[in-house]
């Protein structure tokens, strides 16, 4: 049966959706012999598909895991300027995975690593709502009215932010306040630039929650499986979808 291109770049596990269509824009993505373009479907049982030159495999078992990403780190498979990635850490899971979404180079915490194309849909289509939860601390000591700004949306560069849930955590440091922020869009830099807006920027940035996936006490760099409990909170979320856990913990680097 024939699909997209990129559906079957990522039930490979090889990217996101996302991230399959870049590479097919970027011409590395052959199908017998010719470069795909979008919109391209192919069969993967008759069709002869390459990616940088290489024959696709098949799609090995799905994996799926959360993992504590350090500050410096990119969230990506690979980065021009050499910087630690992503990858640098996956060396212990036997498939090839991919990080789910991004958290960006400062921030640290929760993200979801998997093979799972499908899986990396859902979370990341903004028709599912998803919950973000992260532990922020700012510059100043917020006052209540731009608290509720925050919860009720402000306008950034590219839009309305949708309402978000504030709530100090903690005690002020000083000149500086830790908030628990949830979100369930996902632009760029989104907490950052919310807190910005304000005049508060953000000192320290951490995601400790994903629809209710904790980062719980895993350590900086490390890896664990999901468990039966979270894949079925996401299958709740996503309708008749169901995700199969396997793998076990692994330890940091």
């Amino acid at each position: 049966m024939e699909i997209r291109i990129q559906k079957i770049l990522a039930e490979a596990g090889i990217a996101s959706r996302r991230r399959a269509e870049e590479m097919i824009a970027e011409g590395r993505v052959l199908v017998n012999g010719r470069a795909a373009t979008l919109g391209m479907k192919a069969d993967p049982e008759k069709d002869f598909i390459k990616l940088d030159g290489k024959p696709l495999q098949k799609p090995g078992p799905k994996s799926y895991f959360a993992f504590n990403k350090p500050k410096g780190v990119v969230s990506t498979l690979e980065d021009p300027q050499g910087r630690p990635t992503v990858r640098d850490f996956l060396g212990r899971i036997r498939q090839r995975v991919y990080p789910v979404g991004r958290l960006d180079y400062n921030s640290e915490g929760l993200l979801l690593i998997t093979n799972d194309g499908e899986f990396t849909n859902m979370v990341l289509h903004p028709s599912r709502k998803i919950q973000k939860t992260y532990e922020v601390k700012v510059k100043g000591v917020l006052e209540e009215q731009n608290i509720e700004k925050l919860r009720r949306g402000v306008r950034l560069k590219d839009g309305l932010t949708q309402p978000a849930r504030i709530k100090p955590i903690g005690k002020t440091e000083g000149e500086n306040s830790w908030l628990e922020v949830t979100i369930h869009e996902g632009r760029k830099r989104q907490v950052r630039r919310m807190f910005e807006h304000v005049g508060h920027p953000v000192l320290k940035l951490k995601r400790t929650s994903i629809d209710g996936i904790k980062l719980g006490d895993l350590e900086p760099g490390g890896l664990r499986p999901l468990t039966s409990q979270e894949l079925e909170r996401i299958r709740h979320q996503s309708g008749s979808y169901s995700p199969q856990p396997e793998g076990r913990r692994v330890p940091a680097r």
